[in-house]
């Protein structure tokens, strides 16, 4: 069974890791897709490319979400092209590990997430809500961290369980905001196999890690995807303002 059959679907920040496994489990359960990416279109290409065997309609819309205005192109251009949007996930995050993020200064990390995670996230929900308003449906998924409420010691663990408790708590809140029309509910990952992950996994670090989880393994884009594919669906339908998280068993 096509659990999202004949859904339009917008993912930000699809054009790898886990945005990516999103895209191809939505597709596999009958989504049309918008793979949003800000500016990695070689990467996006290749997902298209990827999931075009399920035959579903896919496109690719640039658009930086910590951008009001690129928000509001994201959101017009889908409806030109698809006439609503039933679903839609928030993915997209700043990159503070890899790359240019990586040798940032901390206020200039911290306000990528703040511009990024935060504002960009609840630009989005503010946005889109009032389309989904008027159709009369909607569903939006959030993206947190597990362990922004545990905790995990570090700078960068700081100021990103920072930026993630922070979207907890406006999901929680947007979600009463907006029911029942629209459920908005959010998933929290663990420590997951992505580019930046998979480079350094048998580091000392990352193979404590390891030990620290129950189940034994790392987590996939694939097993966030699955968990986005349930609260996007049907069987989710009396669930809002939850967060899942999805860590092995870790906290």
């Amino acid at each position: 069974m096509e659990r999202l059959k004949n859904k339009i679907a917008v993912i930000t920040g699809a054009s790898s890791g886990i945005g990516a496994g999103i895209a191809e489990s939505f597709v596999s359960e009958g989504a049309d897709i918008v793979i949003n990416y800000r500016k990695s279109q070689s990467d996006a290409e290749t997902v298209l490319e990827k999931n075009k065997s399920f035959g579903r309609k896919i496109s690719l819309i640039q658009a930086d979400v910590s951008s009001k205005s690129d928000i509001n192109h994201l959101i017009q251009s889908t409806l030109d092209e698809f006439g609503r949007i039933d679903i839609w996930v928030n993915n997209a995050g700043a990159d503070i590990l890899t790359g240019k993020g990586a040798s940032a200064d901390v206020d200039e990390k911290l306000e990528q997430l703040i511009q990024t995670d935060l504002k960009g996230t609840i630009n989005t929900c503010w946005l889109v809500s009032e389309i989904m308003k008027k159709q009369g449906h909607g569903v939006i998924v959030n993206m947190g961290w597990d362990l922004s409420i545990h905790g995990f010691k570090g700078i960068n663990p700081q100021i990103f369980a920072a930026s993630k408790s922070a979207v907890l708590g406006f999901t929680r809140a947007f979600a009463k905001t907006v029911g029942p029309q629209i459920r908005v509910n959010m998933v929290s990952p663990g420590w997951i196999v992505t580019a930046f992950a998979e480079k350094n996994l048998e580091s000392p670090f990352y193979q404590e890690r390891l030990s620290e989880i129950p189940l034994g393994r790392f987590g996939s884009p694939e097993d966030i995807a699955e968990a986005v594919v349930f609260l996007s669906s049907d069987e989710s339908s009396y669930i809002a303002g939850e967060s899942i998280n999805i860590n092995g068993g870790l906290i």
